[in-house]
């Protein structure tokens, strides 16, 4: 039986990305975890000699043109496409066209230059697996969330036309689309660094998706035999039925 080889994964820093680094060492993966925050990395990679650091920024095409040499002649079977975020909660009316910009750059371009960097090696190693992080928001939009879910509905697109475009290579794409999902980071970025208004996203919900509950998904996906292809997990928690009910017990 072949080694597990190497996993690149992007936004590994924090949150779902260092979440799966982990799961995916623990499978025998040498993980190359990439991320603009090269301190953070470091601590995680104190933690399990299979995680390397690697300083990436997905919206520099230096810092990707520097990801593509470094992974040239190594046995690479997955890459994590990780890096986005949520950068505003205000309506179109009174949109800041700058954050629509970043959201689109890190999450949509950013995506297509990771992909673009590692794709070779994963169609060389003869067993290759993208894994793109979208949203229930790139199903379903929501208001106030514009950037967010415009820029996830063109996630979903990528997966969608890779897949058509990958069609006789023995490179897998999934689209794993999680709902409700409480890290340290996502909704405190998304306003501002305000966590009483991150804080209200969760409110009276029990058991929000953790960081881990996705890593689970992504290395049960990953570590599927190669024939079997999962083309779209879309996971929530118990108590988020759809997009728009959410299951919550407040105080009274």
């Amino acid at each position: 039986m072949s080694t597990p080889g190497y996993a690149v994964i992007t936004g590994a820093s924090s949150g779902i990305g260092a979440a799966t680094a982990r799961a995916l060492a623990s499978e025998g993966y040498k993980v190359i975890a990439a991320a603009r925050r090269v301190d953070m990395l470091q601590d995680l990679a104190k933690a399990n000699s299979l995680i390397e650091p690697f300083e990436l920024d997905v919206t520099d095409q230096a810092s990707i043109d520097r990801l593509t040499k470094h992974v040239e002649g190594k046995d690479v079977t997955v890459l994590f496409v990780n890096a986005g975020g949520a950068f505003d909660g205000t309506p179109i009316e009174s949109a800041d066209v700058e954050s629509w910009i970043k959201t689109y750059d890190v999450n949509v371009i950013g995506a297509v230059r990771a992909v673009k960097a590692v794709l070779p090696a994963l169609k060389k190693s003869g067993r290759g697996t993208i894994v793109i992080t979208g949203s229930t928001a790139g199903r379903i939009v929501y208001e106030n969330g514009g950037s967010y879910t415009a820029a996830k509905h063109a996630v979903a697109a990528i997966a969608e036309t890779l897949r058509l475009e990958l069609s006789g290579e023995p490179v897998r794409v999934v689209e794993l689309a999680p709902g409700m999902v409480k890290t340290d980071e996502f909704a405190v970025k998304r306003f501002g660094g305000d966590t009483a208004k991150a804080a209200k996203i969760y409110e009276g919900v029990a058991q929000p998706l953790t960081a881990e509950d996705v890593a689970e998904a992504v290395r049960w996906t990953v570590t599927l035999p190669h024939h079997y292809n999962v083309d779209l997990m879309v996971i929530r928690p118990l108590a988020q039925s759809a997009q728009h009910k959410v299951h919550r017990v407040l105080d009274k």
